[in-house]
């Protein structure tokens, strides 16, 4: 049998489809001829399959690194519902005489997750390098360049790491990418040459708006309008937890809709409970932070609205991607004040040290608490071989490409023409499709012309007391 009827064979029996999404093909096919594939997908273009049929065409292991434990675990689940049971996540929750277990029999998963950290464990690592990888995945590439320095370093050991385990065939995914961003993905891999399948980030039925107001006050205001107005499934972005948890209180007191706030504050098995609430229609409302979204395999939220100014259109593209991927119409709406900016300098603000402070603390002259909060983050670089004077340029650079990010972000709101084109050209794309409606610059009318789909019939009629029902839950789980 030829490799092609091969993949279409495997494509209809395990997963269901009788051809492919576009850029899905070109990247299996460069992947299976040991190439490396940088692949940028819009939310929602089915990115898993592209390492989970090849799997199936490779006699070695497939070893994905991925951001969050949600968003493993959420993979990991899919292929257990669609019979594979060679997966296996390693995560700090696996300790002791059962990690030993597994790292003694990895050979014998087909599908391996962990995060950057995970692997920078000597012992996963030496686990990995006994058996053969075939396919090393980065998921969520574009963490590498936006996530390192300042974030999560570990990222940035995935270059030592990848040639360790014998520079496998190395797929980076990602929804969102400009030309600078995929040639810093490529080169802090190591990777000289990889062949690109880009497909375009733009959601033509995605309605773009932005409302500029004066106090939160007015934003609160506004907020409550369009919640009332529209009809969800929504998400509602929050830079603070604080924050999403009480909007989620008042907008739950001001209207019908059932509402709930999701976000690394709120304990596990609530955020497992809110999260099916959601996908079953039980809430109509989430008030989240970042860390809801990678992995939620929902296609009918109507509309994305970001209370706070995200740090990056790649953030907020990423965000706004999770409406609409039924190809209806859908909305994003980004809130703003003036002086709204001050918030994302505040979270991605760090104190960088003077060299001569660096310098004694890698020669274990004082200990890197004197730091506080970012002790642990530049005593990892000191760690891995880094100069005081290199640290400090490191992060200067940063610090620079961050603001950068942000004025970008507040040129698209002040953009006084299409924001669609705004987005496009950003992203180094120049041709927009022809739509009816795109934007409320070139629709100011638009809160009374953009009309969405009906809720779906799942949706509850009554209001749902949400609390009293994660109890219930609770209980039932515990008894």
């Amino acid at each position: 049998m030829e490799n092609n009827e091969k993949i279409l064979q495997i494509l209809k029996k395990r997963f269901g489809f009788d051809k492919f999404r576009p850029g899905q093909k070109e990247t299996i096919d460069a992947l299976l001829a040991g190439k490396d594939a940088l692949t940028v997908l819009p939310t929602g273009a089915g990115k898993s399959l592209l390492y989970q049929l090849p799997a199936y065409l490779i006699s070695g292991t497939v070893v994905i690194v991925s951001p969050l434990l949600s968003l493993m675990q959420d993979q990991v689940d899919r292929l257990h519902r669609q019979g594979e049971k060679r997966v296996i996540m390693l995560s700090g929750q696996i300790i002791g005489r059962e990690r030993a277990n597994i790292l003694r029999n990895l050979k014998s998963f087909k599908f391996v997750f962990a995060s950057p950290e995970m692997l920078d464990n000597q012992n996963v690592l030496e686990a990995l390098k006994n058996i053969n990888v075939d396919l090393l995945v980065i998921d969520e590439a574009h963490c590498i360049s936006q996530w390192g320095p300042d974030f999560r370093p570990e990222y940035l050991l995935l270059k030592n790491i990848r040639q360790q385990l014998g520079k496998p065939a190395t797929l980076m995914l990602t929804a969102t990418a400009t030309p600078r961003i995929r040639q810093d993905i490529l080169a802090k891999l190591g990777i000289i040459t990889a062949q690109q399948i880009i497909r375009p980030v733009d959601r033509p039925n995605i309605f773009l708006a932005v409302q500029q107001k004066t106090t939160q006050k007015e934003k609160d205001e506004e907020l409550l309008q369009l919640v009332r107005k529209f009809d969800g499934p929504g998400i509602i972005y929050f830079a603070s937890r604080k924050l999403a948890s009480q909007m989620a209180e008042w907008l739950s007191s001001q209207t019908d809709l059932n509402v709930a706030a999701y976000h690394a504050g709120v304990a596990t098995i609530e955020r497992f409970r809110i999260q099916n609430q959601f996908m079953n229609n039980e809430l109509q409302v989430i008030c989240a932070t970042s860390a809801f979204g990678m992995g939620i395999d929902k296609n009918d939220v109507r509309y994305v609205i970001h209370y706070h100014l995200p740090s990056n259109l790649e953030n907020y593209l990423q965000e706004i991607g999770r409406a609409g991927r039924d190809g209806k119409q859908s909305l994003a709406v980004l809130l703003y004040a003036n002086g709204d900016e001050m918030i994302q300098r505040q979270l991605t603000s760090i104190d960088i040290p003077p060299a001569s402070l660096l310098q004694q603390i890698k020669d274990d002259k004082i200990s890197s608490t004197i730091l506080g909060d970012q002790g642990a983050l530049f005593e990892f670089y000191l760690n891995h071989q880094s100069t005081p004077e290199q640290i400090i340029t490191m992060f200067n650079q940063r610090k620079s490409q961050t603001e950068e990010e942000l004025q970008r972000m507040l040129g698209y709101i002040k953009a006084d023409s299409c924001r669609r084109k705004y987005l496009l050209n950003y992203f180094g794309e120049t041709e927009k499709k022809q739509e009816s409606i795109c934007c409320d610059n070139e629709m100011p009318e638009w809160k009374h012309k953009v009309f969405l789909p009906a809720r779906a019939e799942k949706t509850i009629t009554q209001k749902l007391d949400w609390h009293e029902r994660l109890k219930q839950l609770l209980n039932i789980t515990e008894n």
